[in-house]
């Protein structure tokens, strides 16, 4: 019976989510965490193996879909100067948090905390706004990089946490570097490829398609890049990530892809990760001593070191556009919640901070979300 009532309460709010929305004026993601936390905190949504794992895949396709945002030949094909300023803005992330870290006695690992970025909500905000914000495009072009960063970082501490940092840490090191560089010398290939061999896009993915053989190829690749990550025992987001960009890079032919994934992520599997998301912060936790100051704190300083280090980009974007780019990438709901997990299974961190960790991402995602719509309006850049 609890298996019917969580699957007919995830019905309910995945229907009622976007009438939700457009009441209260607050992004649709955000309205499913809220009610995932209600219903959570009412023992409803109860955290049994098939609604955990419907929510791990739900993440791992929000992490597919923000690989489709990301075109490597248009990175590429950026201006040298935003490229230095997006690379400058990342150190300033790690350094900003550094200083913070070492000022206020915290934990060495939050330096590596602090600055992570993930793109899947500024991949929402790009199916809400589209392409009419340049410090939006950029976002999520320098979002990439910085994911790329936080992945690789999340790999190798989820790595250290597990095994320790011995033999077997070093281990998934290497491994992890040398996935990195045979990934690079597959994109040089495929560039190479179907440089020389334009049509094989188009045998692949038709352009004219009645079997939906692009869906098709886009979930094999899907697939087999969770099962390479499965088998390196690599950080499994970072394959769905990785399957995302490839097509995103080699495909732009087939316009319609991507819209035709999201409807299918944004219409179903998402929402269940952001349900499930909400459904982990016990409300009750509320009431524990320094938890919700502990929150506030990492909020705050997960806001202001973005906000400072998007000062990279002075040449580029106005006052107010840094201000909303550095808000954009101020809710890793994804990569926070992933690594505050592991820190906390392996005992690194109390279950105090691992809640503070939890309605910090909450929080992150609440407070971004509706102000970067009240200054978007207020603003009104063009």
């Amino acid at each position: 019976m609890h298996e019917i009532a969580i699957i007919v309460t995830i019905s309910l709010i995945i229907f009622s989510s976007p009438f939700i929305a457009k009441f209260t004026k607050l992004p649709t993601s955000v309205i499913e965490i809220m009610l995932g936390m209600i219903f959570g905190a009412f023992g409803v949504l109860e955290h049994v193996a098939l609604f955990e794992l419907v929510a791990e895949f739900g993440f791992l396709y929000l992490m597919f879909l923000a690989g489709l945002e990301v075109d490597m030949k248009k990175i590429f094909a950026t201006k040298k100067s935003i490229l230095k300023s997006g690379i400058l803005y990342i150190a300033l992330l790690y350094v900003f948090s550094l200083l913070i870290v070492q000022n206020l006695g915290l934990p060495l690992v939050y330096t590596l905390i602090f600055p992570l970025i993930s793109v899947g909500l500024i991949a929402a905000l790009k199916k809400e706004y589209g392409n009419k914000f340049e410090w939006l495009n950029l976002s999520m072009a320098i979002g990439s990089l910085g994911e790329v960063v936080s992945i690789a970082i999340l790999t190798i501490v989820s790595a250290g946490l597990k095994f320790g940092f011995g033999t077997k840490f070093y281990q998934n090191l290497l491994i992890l570097v040398l996935f990195l560089l045979l990934i690079s010398i597959v994109f040089k290939l495929l560039q190479i490829l179907f440089w020389w061999y334009p049509e094989l896009k188009t045998t692949l993915m038709p352009r004219i398609d009645n079997e939906e053989q692009d869906i098709r190829l886009s979930m094999a690749l899907f697939f087999l890049f969770i099962s390479m990550m499965l088998y390196l025992k690599l950080e499994v987001a970072f394959g769905a990530f990785i399957a995302g960009v490839i097509i995103a890079t080699f495909f732009e032919h087939k316009r319609s892809l991507p819209h035709k994934l999201s409807s299918f992520g944004f219409g179903f599997l998402v929402p269940i990760f952001f349900i499930f998301t909400g459904s982990s912060f016990k409300i009750s936790s509320l009431l524990m001593e320094g938890m919700v100051a502990s929150a506030l704190l990492i909020t705050s300083i997960m806001f202001g070191v973005r906000i400072l280090a998007a000062n990279a980009f002075y040449k580029i974007f106005s006052l107010k556009e840094r201000f909303l780019f550095g808000l954009s990438h101020s809710m890793p709901l994804t990569l926070l919640v992933a690594i505050s997990t592991i820190a906390y299974h392996t005992h690194f961190i109390d279950e105090a901070e691992y809640m503070a960790f939890i309605l910090a991402s909450i929080l992150e995602v609440l407070i971004a979300m509706v102000s970067i719509r009240f200054f978007v309006s207020l603003f009104t850049i063009k």
